[in-house]
């Protein structure tokens, strides 16, 4: 089809922004920089129209670098960044990220809360003054989570019933092992929040197995199907990141077989809708 949405890839130049959680020897395939000129065609060649692009590391600056790049971009049609959410002045950071050049396409802002040592994070209060100023902001609010914060993530969307959620990679499934029946009860937790949506996005590099097939991602799949249903599903690639499992062709290859048996309208929410309603995007 044409007219997808990727809802979540990522852009990084290191000399501008290092990226430090990159290990040259385990992570040689993206040991490199990614800009929008290396996505463009591949994204045309599948049929991809609009992106948001993802913060991956925590600073303010990379966000605004993000922004400049949507600013000259007919693809990039949001930005998910990033501020400190602990801070007093979360909305002032808002603004000013929003002054800056193609701070209209600011759609969303993420923290790395897999990476948080402290497991109750999104229980602080502080934490949580600053995810309902991101909500107060209009922006929706991506859920980086592992599997075990699954609970955790639950108990946030239902008491901020006013903040759009959106969780990244299915919240990191063990698809190869015994815990995603566990992981599956959690999903349902989360989406019985309506305020909750989730991006069938980063699974292919949650396989520990090599290699791996469609068929392996199934299950976690017809989980998030039925737990939140195709209108609160969205298709993002985590480009570059995916290429450590994959190429982009053939994730959006994988994507399509796995939803193949689904209505036109169920496939075209994923596939576009779903993303432009959440993320309040201008789609081509």
């Amino acid at each position: 089809m044409t007219g997808i949405v990727d809802a979540h890839h990522h852009l990084w130049v290191r000399a501008r922004h290092p990226q430090p959680w990159i290990d040259p020897l385990t992570m040689a395939a993206i040991d490199a920089d990614f800009d929008i000129d290396d996505l463009a065609p591949l994204a045309a060649a599948v049929g991809v129209t609009a992106t948001v692009v993802v913060q991956s590391i925590a600073t303010e600056a990379e966000t605004a670098d993000l922004l400049g790049v949507a600013a000259g971009s007919d693809l990039v049609r949001g930005v998910v960044g990033w501020v400190e959410l602990t801070a007093e002045d979360v909305a002032d950071r808002i603004d000013r990220l929003r002054a800056a050049p193609g701070g209209d396409r600011l759609v969303g802002i993420r923290h790395l809360v897999q990476d948080e040592p402290d497991p109750a994070y999104l229980d602080r209060p502080d934490v949580r003054r600053g995810i309902a100023a991101v909500g107060a902001a209009g922006l929706a609010f991506d859920l980086l989570v592992r599997r075990h914060q699954l609970p955790m993530a639950a108990r946030l969307a239902r008491d901020l019933p006013e903040v759009r959620f959106v969780l990244d990679h299915l919240g990191k499934p063990a698809l190869d092992g015994p815990g995603i029946a566990d992981w599956g009860r959690d999903l349902r937790k989360l989406a019985a929040a309506p305020n909750t949506t989730a991006k069938l996005s980063g699974l292919a590099t949650e396989m520990r197995r090599s290699p791996w097939a469609p068929a392996h991602l199934r299950p976690a799949v017809e989980h998030a199907l039925q737990a939140f249903g195709p209108d609160r599903l969205m298709f993002g690639s985590d480009w570059p990141v995916s290429l450590l499992a994959t190429a982009y062709p053939r994730w959006v290859e994988a994507v399509a077989e796995l939803l193949a048996e689904l209505r036109d309208a169920d496939r075209a929410a994923i596939w576009r809708h779903t993303a432009g309603r959440v993320y309040r995007l201008e789609l081509p």
